[in-house]
């Protein structure tokens, strides 16, 4: 079986400033992904972990204002994402919780009520363990220890606990973010899914499905993208009020591709290629 490779001019293409490789041929996969590697122009050593900032080269200051508003500076990135089903800061997120978030958001009963199962049965117990062995009854969410919630075959911009890896998230879009639109179609973010999933991890392959699922339904745009500011408000939580105030102010939001219009989406897929099949026949 002959082994893939790719060219050395590929491999020098991706090649920075710094004076060892990033892509070797042997390896198509670290040309094929190439890092993002001259981003300290912008962001001050990106690939330190930031506790209680998403930061991004377009925001390298991150969400300031809405950790200040929110008074969320002692709170890491990672609880920051989950404090909008937090409603009264008690660090417990209950399934009601769950299920008036999703709600806020524009989701109808139906998938409120999915989505708050799978949340509650997927992430209750693991930052329960922080507390006790046993789990929690009620099935609540600990916002304390929600880095023990943290699964494999994710993206890797979160780190062990719960901080933001600036270098990881840059990393996405230089590796998955085809004709550097700084945006991800959904063939993209399945890309991200299949890209990053590890051996044996059936429960991290279906949560980064659910989850990428649920940011893409959410954010993506009339022209079929995720933006890339977008995404990464939905790291640090901040998204999400932006979405319940639009929703609350009356004019709804302006992005997202909610079940219906996916369900017509397919249907008039379907319809176009079996007419598209009858014009040969007939020809």
């Amino acid at each position: 079986m002959p082994v893939p490779t790719v060219l050395r001019e590929v491999v020098d293409a991706v090649k920075g400033r710094q004076d060892f490789a990033t892509a070797v041929p042997q390896s198509p996969a670290t040309a094929e992904r190439p890092q993002a590697i001259d981003i300290d122009d912008i962001i001050d050593k990106p690939s330190i972990a930031r506790a209680n900032l998403a930061v991004s080269t377009e925001r390298p200051q991150g969400s300031c204002a809405y950790v200040d508003a929110l008074n969320l500076q002692d709170y890491s990135v990672l609880q920051q994402h989950v404090m909008f089903f937090d409603r009264d800061r008690d660090g417990q997120i209950w399934p009601q919780d769950v299920f008036t978030g999703f709600y806020e958001l524009g989701f109808n009963a139906f998938f409120c009520l999915l989505a708050t199962i799978v949340i509650v049965f997927g992430f209750s117990y693991p930052t329960r363990l922080a507390f006790s062995y046993f789990p929690d009854p009620f099935f609540r969410v600990y916002v304390p220890s929600i880095h023990k919630a943290k699964h494999g075959s994710d993206s890797g911009v979160y780190d062990t606990e719960g901080r933001f890896v600036p270098q990881a998230f840059e990393d996405l879009f230089s590796e998955f973010d085809k004709g550097n639109k700084a945006a991800l179609s959904a063939r993209e973010l399945w890309n991200i899914v299949s890209a990053k999933r590890l051996a044996a991890d059936p429960f991290g392959w279906s949560s980064a499905i659910f989850e990428f699922g649920l940011v893409w339904l959410l954010l993506v745009q009339k022209d079929g993208l995720v933006d890339k500011e977008d995404l990464r408000r939905v790291y640090d939580g901040s998204i999400f009020f932006k979405v319940r105030d639009a929703y609350l102010s009356g004019k709804g939001w302006n992005k997202g591709f909610g079940l219906c219009d996916l369900i017509d989406g397919v249907v008039s897929l379907v319809d176009k290629l079996f007419s598209h099949k009858l014009c040969l026949c007939k020809a």
